[in-house]
């Protein structure tokens, strides 16, 4: 695995408690992932191998895209607008902004993307029950082989075949993805850190136990 850093366990402990609202961004994610994408394919109409794999990739978002909107109905949850998290943002923001340096960061960026997905899916599959954690470990598999893909793109981006120079600047901005997944977050995202109110020493000080606001994700799951 690419990341710098493990997904902080307070975030599974509150993604299993406040699943209706992660399963919203997780419709959310799907979205931008097909976007992002295209958005390349456009960035980059020369780079005809590059067009190739991310048309497929966009269509296969938006297939998982129109998979949760059906879990989401099955499983009784409607869809509200939320506010997008710091995670995005924070990662853009480490971008370089000349050519062919920002080409290849933002393959990195969408391999560590897909990579965090793969490792948050892993994490919560087990622990969510039927249909949502056999619907997950699916997604796993997809978001390894979507990683492998951008790591692939970087490496064709730059140009002279030099992996370290790759493998550097991957540590680089992978420092950066895992500072903004390890931070206290005010909303919980499928990107985000724990939510503040989740985190032990948080607790402690507010002298209160740790927030368990919504039913567990077993106990509201409807029959098929």
């Amino acid at each position: 695995m690419i990341l710098a850093a493990p997904t902080p366990a307070a975030w599974v402990d509150a993604a299993c408690v406040h699943w209706r609202e992660l399963l919203i961004d997780h419709a959310n994610c799907e979205k931008k992932a097909a976007s992002s994408a295209l958005a390349l394919i456009f960035a980059y109409p020369e780079d005809q191998e590059l067009c190739a794999a991310l048309s497929r990739l966009a269509r296969e978002e938006l297939r998982h895209f129109e998979q949760v909107q059906q879990l989401m109905r099955r499983l009784q949850v409607t869809f509200e607008r939320q506010r997008p998290g710091r995670y995005a943002a924070g990662l853009r923001a480490a971008l370089r902004a000349h050519e062919p340096a920002r080409k290849i960061d933002l393959m990195l960026a969408g391999a560590l993307i897909e990579a965090r997905s793969c490792e948050r899916f892993a994490l919560l599959a087990p622990r969510l029950p039927q249909p949502l954690g056999a619907f997950y470990a699916s997604l796993q598999q997809a978001e390894a082989r979507h990683f492998e893909l951008y790591l692939r793109l970087a490496q064709r981006a730059i140009g002279n075949g030099d992996v370290a120079a790759v493998q550097s600047r991957l540590r680089a901005l992978a420092a950066v993805e895992a500072e903004l997944i390890s931070g206290s977050d005010e909303q919980l995202r499928f990107h985000s850190g724990p939510p503040a109110a989740y985190l032990p020493e948080r607790a402690a000080i507010a002298g209160a136990p740790l927030k368990r606001s919504a039913a567990p994700c077993r106990a509201e799951v409807p029959p098929a």
